[in-house]
């Protein structure tokens, strides 16, 4: 099966985008504008609210008190100084994570205030660290704070897209996410179903969980290996999302049929997109199939050092954005949403 039989080609003439919907792609800041400032902190979100991001998109966790803050993992060991500060070195403990035994400091096991003692570091060896140990952790509602004066100040609908982390896992340390996210929504009026706001997991119970109690689109984030193909790489004939022992879910899902009964787009990994094979990438008709299927297809993560590119794009990023636009997907993470955009705009439209 050769590539131009599943990609479609975009010119200025046609009517609309090969998305879902026909709407452009959105870019999602992941992490904010985490290529050029540490991820999960309020300049990272700032910079990619000034390039233009559609989204942006924090990565949630508990502390110890009950505040949902933004950081990747409930450890907090790669992406701050926690390991640098003396008083704190009692906090190192090991906790049981998605099946395995992992020792670290973990948000969890900190207060709000003492969350606010830590700086961000960055976790990227790739990158500058010129900022590291000058920002803060931010709060959920800090950055809602941030969202609704930059959407007031420049009149630009500005959307936000959390990712809760971990969900079965800090529900058992009582101190389930979902509940508290819904929540600070509500008392910042994005809890409705205009509100530009999609919710995303890599479990499903959460999501069945979420879909009862909110009208938001959720979005179910798929790990490369997660899916199963047929001979051709058409369909996707199997769904296979781990159970983390959440018991609020319904059914686990084994197709994109069953996603489709909860969720509004899946999350999934570039490879599955576009799979290596012994001629180079070749496209998988999964973005065919999620859309027959309803759901919207956002998929990541891009990145614009050469060692994240593929050899077929020859250390252009742009390039790589555009194969994918043309192939239908709906929205695209990125570290560096500045590239993302302009690569958007270049398509002629």
């Amino acid at each position: 099966m050769t590539e131009p039989s599943r990609e479609t080609t975009l010119t200025a003439s046609q009517g609309s985008w090969p998305t879902l919907r026909g709407a452009p792609p959105v870019v999602i800041a992941h992490r904010g504008a985490s290529g050029h400032r540490p991820e999960h902190t309020l300049a990272s979100y700032e910079l990619a609210i000034a390039m233009g991001a559609d989204f942006i998109e924090p990565d949630l966790v508990a502390t110890a008190d009950g505040h949902l803050i933004a950081r990747h993992e409930p450890l907090l060991d790669d992406t701050t100084d926690v390991a640098q500060l003396p008083k704190f070195a009692s906090r190192r403990t090991r906790k049981w994570l998605d099946g395995r035994e992992v020792t670290g400091f973990f948000a969890s096991d900190f207060t709000l205030d003492e969350i606010h003692q830590l700086r961000a570091v960055q976790p990227n060896p790739a990158r500058s660290r010129e900022f590291d140990r000058q920002l803060q952790i931010p709060t959920l509602e800090q950055i809602l704070a941030l969202l609704l004066h930059h959407t007031q100040t420049t009149g630009r609908r500005i959307g936000l897209y959390p990712e809760l982390k971990h969900p079965a896992f800090h529900l058992q340390l009582d101190l389930a996410l979902e509940d508290r996210l819904l929540e600070a929504l509500a008392r910042h009026d994005l809890a409705h179903a205009q509100a530009p706001v999609f919710i995303q997991s890599f479990e499903s119970a959460n999501l069945q969980y979420l879909q009862q109690r909110t009208p938001l689109p959720l979005v179910q984030l798929l790990e490369a290996d997660w899916l199963r193909y047929d001979a051709d790489f058409a369909r996707v004939v199997d769904v296979e999302i781990p159970d983390w022992g959440d018991p609020r879910g319904g059914v686990r899902p084994n197709s994109l049929e069953d996603i489709a009964d909860y969720a509004a787009a899946i999350g999934p990994a570039k490879r599955q997109i576009l799979r290596d094979s012994p001629t180079g990438l070749q496209p998988t008709g999964l973005v065919a199939h999620a859309h027959a299927a309803g759901l919207l297809v956002h998929t990541y993560t891009f990145r614009n050092e050469p060692a994240m590119l593929a050899p077929q794009y020859a250390n252009d990023p742009v390039r790589e954005y555009q194969q994918f636009y043309r192939l239908g997907v709906d929205g695209v993470f990125s570290d560096f949403p500045d590239t993302a955009l302009a690569a958007r705009s270049g398509m002629g439209r």
